[in-house]
């Protein structure tokens, strides 16, 4: 079954378009170092957008072909997207928080997991002001806890870091269940790839 849903480029938020635009000027965008926690808590929330959106945004843009940005006139469609460019959000900050502290503890080390939670939670709390649902943020701590509860610092940057964002961009990209049964193994690569290209970045800029 093909989408029925429409979009219209005005409706489209400007802050999402800034980051994807962004995205494709990112290869000559100066790169600053990561000195300090403030250095990456921006890195973690600036990256975290930058990869949900692209993907989200790349995804629609695919299954509905190169007109694609002519149908944004339903409402729905347009909620539905907001919906899942916050969960994808809220998933792939918990991904790059515990991937960058566990890198820098095993190969820095350079022990600052006690600040996780400080991380989430302040990013979050800042992009309430940037109109992220508070049930989204409500229920995203919730995972964000049970998962720190759980997570082995010293493996989690060599074991799957960010397949919990790559299964939330299958979960929640508004596509036709039975297109998105055909997509997934593309879904789910087209994060990890992007995700690859932000650990390469890490690597080389911190460096505290």
């Amino acid at each position: 079954m093909a989408l029925k849903y429409r979009f219209n480029l005005k409706d489209i938020n400007l802050e999402d378009f800034k980051i994807y635009l962004l995205a494709l000027f990112k290869a000559i965008l100066p790169k600053k170092k990561i000195k300090n926690i403030e250095d990456l808590t921006s890195f973690i929330q600036k990256k975290s957008a930058w990869v949900s959106q692209v993907t989200l945004y790349n995804y629609l843009k695919t299954r509905m072909g190169t007109k694609w940005v002519l149908h944004f006139d339903d409402e729905k469609f347009l909620s539905s997207i907001n919906t899942a460019k916050w969960n994808i959000y809220s998933i792939a900050l918990q991904d790059l928080i515990f991937y960058t502290l566990s890198y820098s503890k095993v190969f820095f080390q350079n022990d600052e997991t006690n600040k996780a939670a400080d991380i989430y939670e302040k990013i979050l709390n800042k992009e309430i002001e940037n109109g992220m649902p508070e049930e989204i943020i409500s229920n995203a701590k919730k995972k964000f806890y049970e998962r720190l509860e759980k997570i082995n610092w010293e493996t989690y940057y060599n074991s799957w870091p960010f397949n919990e964002s790559a299964l939330a961009l299958y979960e929640w990209a508004p596509i036709a269940e039975e297109l998105k049964t055909l997509d997934r193994k593309i879904v789910l690569n087209s994060m990890i790839l992007k995700w690859d290209n932000i650990k390469d970045e890490f690597s080389k800029l911190i460096s505290f």
